[in-house]
Order: structure tokens, then sequence, then C-alpha cells
């Protein structure tokens, strides 16, 4: 590619941070680590994890600039095509929890425009809920098998607005005391001692929902050489993210803390749980209050969460499935009853398995008593299962420094080998000690034995499927 052609450095720092930080992340850490006391955790968790994760993801993309910087292809070329299958299982097995997330996010959104207030939806009987959640999903697995997508172009628009609103929502609160200045604004108190949390065994059970949110730059992998000079050009990028979602998460948690007692928050788990479903929309109901709008703001933003989640559905049925079968490298180790299409070039059976696993975790939590307690639930399940496919990126970083003269990538996070292996080691370390942590919920034996349960299901099936394609192979 010609110089001229080649991107700037800010253009990929923006294109990331779009694509990595959500409204959502500011709205969980605050409310997990007791209000502005989670800033010390965000910028522990960015100097030590995010900064080292982004830069390894950047020479793994370099490295393997021409296959389309997937993690699977990076395990293929790096370890082998038997791992590469796991990993492509990995990353699709992780979205089975996050689809059955999607029908209940993309409601509650629903709820919101309509009623305009948490409470209905919340009071609603959550086996009702459950079951409409499960028409929703059931729906998009047909449109899927149909091979449509319609809300694919929907979620473009979608997730720019809602980025949009994120960084609005920032600079709307920061001026609102000075155009309302009797809006009733929560004090805040920024003495150290306030500011330093306790780390005691619920601090550390919710430091995956922290690694949830930073993690999935590996995205933008594909673009590292498409930045002019990438050995300098793309770790300036990165730090550039790296300060922009760590002046978004701190500006947003003290955004939080104008509105938000973090003592009303954990009055109860009753309440907890409602302000990890809700919370979101109370924050632009009340910026639209303060600045004397009603609730336009929430209407806005939960019509854009709404179609964002709907979107994000249909694609997390199609293209992880499409991702894991479409790999000739993954297909040797799968059966071929998975590999089937239908005449609409969808892979039926592989939607069925979908169905099955997605609507078993839908159907079980029609026992969990509340709809915002099912919300909640299934972020904590997602904090959980979502960062293991991570593992695989610092796996992949490992081997390839093990075989450095053998790939030679343009860019390079550290020519230092022993400083490679340690930042490999310390980010799969700590990804892997926080989901297994982050099972873990105290007093709710049900939540902790579905987050046990459900990756151990996952990862066993992805065992037990190549055991099924040999067995096959040896009878054909």
């Amino acid at each position: 590619m010609e110089q001229s052609k080649k991107m700037k450095w800010y253009t990929l720092a923006f294109m990331a941070f779009s694509t990595v930080w959500g409204f959502g992340n500011v709205m969980n850490g605050f409310v997990y680590f007791n209000g502005i006391q989670v800033i010390f955790s965000w910028i522990l968790m960015f100097a030590l994890y995010f900064v080292p994760y982004a830069l390894m993801v950047g020479e793994l993309g370099s490295a393997f600039k021409t296959s389309g910087g997937g993690v699977s292809s990076w395990i293929h070329e790096t370890i082998g095509p038997k791992f590469a299958y796991y990993a492509g299982w990995t990353y699709w097995a992780c979205h089975i929890t996050y689809i059955a997330s999607k029908g209940s996010g993309g409601l509650k959104a629903l709820s919101w425009m309509v009623f305009q207030n948490g409470t209905t939806y919340d009071t609603f009987p959550t086996l009702w809920v459950q079951l409409a959640t499960l028409a929703v999903f059931l729906i998009f697995c047909w449109v899927a098998s149909r091979g449509l997508n319609p809300l694919k172009k929907l979620s473009t628009i979608a997730g720019t607005s809602m980025f949009v609103m994120s960084i609005l929502y920032i600079l709307m609160m920061f001026a609102a005391p000075a155009i309302n200045p009797g809006g009733g604004y929560v004090s805040m108190d920024f003495s150290l001692g306030n500011l330093i949390p306790k780390f005691n065994l619920g601090y550390f059970t919710s430091l995956s929902i922290l690694v949830f949110a930073v993690g999935g730059c590996e995205k933008i992998s594909p673009y590292v050489n498409k930045v002019e000079n990438p050995s300098k050009g793309f770790p300036k990028g990165m730090v550039a993210l790296a300060v922009m979602v760590m002046v978004c998460a701190i500006l947003g948690t003290i955004a939080m803390g104008m509105m938000f007692d973090p003592a009303v928050i954990n009055e109860s788990p009753e309440t907890f749980n409602s302000y990890v479903s809700n919370g979101a929309y109370w924050s632009f109901q009340k910026l639209g209050q303060y600045y004397g709008v009603g609730n336009l703001l929430l209407i806005i933003y939960a019509a854009c969460n709404m179609i964002g989640q709907f979107s994000v559905l249909v694609l997390s049925i199609d293209a992880p499935l499409r991702m894991l079968l479409d790999n000739e490298n993954a297909r040797q180790f799968i059966p071929s009853g998975l590999l089937k299409k239908n005449k609409y070039g969808a892979y039926v059976n592989g939607i069925w398995m979908i169905v099955i696993l997605s609507g078993s975790i839908i159907l079980i939590q029609s026992f969990v008593p509340g709809a915002a307690t099912v919300l909640a639930q299934l972020t904590k399940l997602n904090s959980v299962t979502m960062p293991l496919r991570y593992l695989w990126v610092f796996a992949a970083y490992i081997a390839l420094r093990k075989s450095l003269n053998k790939f030679n990538p343009e860019y390079k996070f550290t020519k230092n080998q022993g400083l490679a292996f340690l930042a490999g080691g310390w980010c799969f370390f700590v990804t892997a000690i926080c989901c297994l942590m982050g099972m873990y919920v105290e007093g709710d034996l049900f939540l902790t034995a579905m987050n046990v349960i459900t990756p151990f299901v996952l990862t066993a099936l992805g065992l037990i499927l190549p055991i099924i394609k040999k067995n096959e192979k040896t009878n054909a």
C-alpha cells in the first residue's frame, strides 16, 4: 500500500475506541465497584492489562497480516490446526451466553421506550419475560436460518449513535450544574481514603466485569500494517486508545457520581440488581430532567439500544457460527452433520445447536425471581465466559515469541524476549484468574452453579466433537 493511502495513528485510535468502548462499561464499573472507587481499579486495569494486551495484539496482527487477523488463524500458524479449532470453538461458545442476554436486553430497551420506567418490566412475572425472550430468540434464529440479516446495516447506525450518546452524556452531565444549578446533584468525596476500594472477596470476584469491558481489541489487528510506520504509529495509536478509554471511564464515572449515590445502590440485592438492569436508562432519564426535555434523551437512548441489542443478536447467531464452520482448518474436527447447509446457505444444524444451548439458558432463568435479577445474572455470566476467548490471544502471543525468527513481524511490542513472555503470561494469568474468581457469587448458589456449569458444558462439547468426527472417519 502506498504511504499516502495509509491511515494516521490517530485514525486507528478513534476506530479502535468506537469498537472497544461502550456506555454500559461505565455503568457496570460504577455499580459493581462502589461508585467512584472504581476509578482506582480502572487505572490499574488500563496500565497493567489493557495497554500490554493492545500492543501484543498489534504484534500478532503485524506477524499475520495476510490471515485476516483472526485469533484461530494465529493459533493455527503458531501452535497447530487442532488448537486452532479449539480457539475457534471458544470464540463461538462464548457467544452462547451472549446470545441469551441480547434478547432480554432488547426487550428491556423496548419496555423503557414504551413505559418510560424500569418498574413495569421488572414487575412482569419472570416466566412471562423469559418466554417472550425465548420467542424473540427463536424468531431471530429463523431469520438467520433463512440467510436474512435485515438488521446488519442498522447495527452500524445503532453502534455509532450509542457511541455518540456516550460522549454526549459526559459532556452534558458536566455542563448540567451550570445550566441547572438546582438539579439536586449528589456530592462526592474525593479523599484518598474514599477512592481506595476495599480489597475483599466481593472486589476480586467482580474483576471479571472490568476484564470483559476492556477486551476485544483483537478486532482491529488487521489494520496494523495499514498504519503509517507501523513500528511507531501502531503503539502511538494504542496508547492514545488507552488514554481515551481511561479518560472516558474516569469522566463517565464522575458524571454518574453526580447522579447516583453508591449507598442507595448497595441497600439490598434487589436494589443492586435493579441498578445493573436499569442504571443506563436512569442516567439518560435524569440527564433529560436536568435539561428540561423530559424523557426525550431516554427514549432516544432506549431506541438506539433496542436496535443495537437485536442487531447484535442476529449477528451473534450468524457470524461466529460461520467463522467456526467456514474455517477449513476447523472443519476437519467437526462432525459432518453440523456442516450441513440449507438452500439459503445457512448452517441449519449449527443454528439448532444454538437454539438448544442458548434456549436452555433462557428457560433455566424462568425460575429466577424478577426480570431485573435475570439481566444482572446474565451480565455476570457474560463477564465470566466472554473473556475466556482472550486466553487464546495471549497463548498465540507467547507461541509467536518462541518462534520469532520464523514469523518476523514488522511491529514488535518489545524487543526484549523476557519482557514479552512476562507480559503474555501476566495477561493470560489475569484473564484466567479473574474469570475463575468471577464464577463465585456470594450468597447466590444458583448463579455460582450457572457460572461454573455453563463454561464446563461448552468446553466439554468442544472436546467431544473431534472424537465424534474421528469415529465418523473410522466408520466411513
